[in-house]
């Protein structure tokens, strides 16, 4: 809602805008149905809720002196704003799109479509580099919002996190081949329990003891893309190399390391120049706490203990998922993009076979 065209008021009304953002989701978590609790090959299920009417976001935002000063305060999922380009969710795995792991599976940075209450500013001084942060309330409910979204009142929001990044945005050539290149950090002040040691440094698991309180968690990461051929005009328009690492704190983590690789471009040489066409390789490696934790439960016969990613059938140690897709421009606002994933080592473990999904993801835009 542009505040300035609607109200026909003064100059404090210009840059001045309303977003707001309601979903709708239905289905069942094929992760889950194969023995992942990890991983999501279908982007965000249980996010949605189930519900008629999920709130992603409900913000305002101000601009000043043509932009280069931003404000947005409301209901915002930190991965819409942080560690985001505009070539993340062409990708359907979760692990990717809507912010990225581990930083999105975390309390404090859970990305779309669960908002938090927060407010972000971002300065940029030059129209190549800018600097963000944010500071956002930190939910410890399983949802944010409730499972609606709209239930922005939840008890407990007492604790914090700030959020911080830097870009760098240049254009290589007469072609301007546009690349991303961020770095950012997220610090919660909560406090987490350890997942491996109890009040006395013992595996919580066998001790039966409480666990160890870990004060603050922290993740830290890289984002990049650089365009490398241009086809046309446009952000996307041209054969373009992707990548990201993602660090969190192992010992309240199930996930510490994550890092991908992703190569797109479109149909322009077999004369499709609207279609488009990527391959990704993501990859996660679980964490030592975790790790320690399942090996102590499984020598003492007890259930395996999880985390933020849920619970395992197995010891784990690290997933890979192998992503290609193509996307069918097949007229203005409707595209058809079919997606095969291959996953290895399903949720961590050995414990299944591989994965294979095949799926199809249909957008009409009116």
């Amino acid at each position: 809602m542009d505040w300035q065209k609607l109200l026909h008021a003064s100059s404090w009304s210009n840059d001045f805008w309303l977003h707001m953002l309601v979903v709708n989701g239905h289905g069942t978590n094929l992760s889950r149905l194969y023995g992942d609790n990890s991983n999501q090959v279908q982007q965000i299920y249980g996010g949605r809720g189930n519900v008629v009417a999920h709130l992603v976001w409900s913000y305002f935002e101000k601009a000043w002196l043509q932009r280069k000063i931003d404000l947005a305060v409301g209901w915002i999922p930190p991965g819409a704003f942080f560690q985001n380009s505009p070539w993340v969710c062409n990708f359907m795995n979760v692990w990717l799109c809507g912010g990225e792991s581990p930083t999105k599976f975390m309390t404090a940075g859970r990305g779309w479509p669960s908002g938090n209450i927060g407010t972000i500013l971002r300065v940029m001084p030059t129209r190549q580099f800018y600097l963000m942060g944010g500071l956002f309330a930190v939910s410890p409910h399983a949802y944010n919002g409730g499972i609606s979204g709209w239930s922005w009142g939840q008890d407990n929001l007492g604790k914090l996190a700030t959020h911080f990044e830097a870009g760098w945005i240049p254009q290589f050539g007469p072609d301007h081949l546009i690349g991303h290149y961020k770095v950012g950090i997220m610090y919660d002040n909560s406090r987490y329990n350890d997942l491996y040691e109890d009040i006395h440094g013992a595996p919580w698991v066998l001790s039966g003891l409480p666990a160890r309180k870990q004060s603050g968690q922290t993740s830290v990461w890289v984002l990049a893309d650089q365009m490398l051929l241009r086809h046309g005009p446009g952000e996307m328009n041209g054969l373009i190399w992707g990548g990201y690492f993602g660090w969190g704190s192992g010992k309240t983590s199930q996930i510490s390391h994550s890092f991908t690789t992703v190569l797109m471009d479109t149909g322009a040489l077999w004369k499709r120049p609207l279609d488009s066409v990527g391959i990704a390789f993501l990859w996660s490696k679980f964490s030592r706490s975790a790790i320690l934790s399942q090996e102590a439960a499984a020598a003492g016969n007890l259930p395996l203990p999880g985390g933020n990613y849920g619970l395992p059938y197995g010891i784990q140690g690290h997933e890979a998922i192998y992503e290609a897709y193509y996307g069918f421009h097949v007229m203005e606002g409707f595209t058809i993009k079919p997606d095969f994933q291959y996953v290895n080592h399903v949720g961590g473990t050995t414990v299944f076979k591989d994965a294979v999904v095949l799926s199809t993801a249909v957008n009409i835009a009116f």
